[in-house]
């Protein structure tokens, strides 16, 4: 029985989104509890990442990773960690510009998001190194290369 279910809710029209064998493969692999879990990865467009980073964030522009911790009242156990909301178009371009593959920027949003959703933030100093860290090695451990790493580029000549 898998760790994590995904619900994968595809809210953009375009192409190259992973499967959603991959989004469970990455999202399992960045699920850190004993316990078995459920998670809503929303694949969006800039309109919509743009609007939930504004309305949650302050910040009136699209974003590649939005997370949403589950919260339960007090007294209720319900087997939720949250919602990640991923816009499509920005990872696709973070991947360009950054000469990073796009699989592996994908899988680099699903782990930044579900360690968010357990906890793991990069605000502070010290709190940054444990998530990056921990990104590095859960990416390492699906073959991914250390995604905080400047790859070479070929000069143009």
């Amino acid at each position: 029985m898998s760790k994590v279910t995904v619900d994968l809710q595809m809210a953009f029209d375009g192409t190259g989104v992973p499967s959603k064998t991959l989004f469970e493969a990455w999202a399992e692999a960045a699920w850190q509890g004993e316990n078995p879990t459920e998670v809503t990865i929303r694949i969006v467009d800039n309109d919509e990442s743009r609007e939930l980073n504004h309305q949650y964030r302050g910040k009136d522009k699209p974003t590649n990773v939005l997370s949403f911790p589950f919260e339960a009242p007090a007294g209720i156990t319900v087997p939720l960690a949250g919602d990640l909301v991923i816009c499509a178009p920005v990872v696709e371009q973070e991947a360009r510009e950054q000469n990073k593959d796009a699989v592996a920027h994908w899988a680099h949003m699903v782990v930044h998001g579900m360690l968010h959703l357990q906890g793991y933030d990069h605000i502070e100093v010290n709190e940054a190194e444990v998530m990056e860290a921990l990104e590095i090695r859960l990416l390492a451990q699906l073959g991914f290369a250390n995604p905080y790493e400047a790859e070479e580029t070929e000069p143009d000549s």
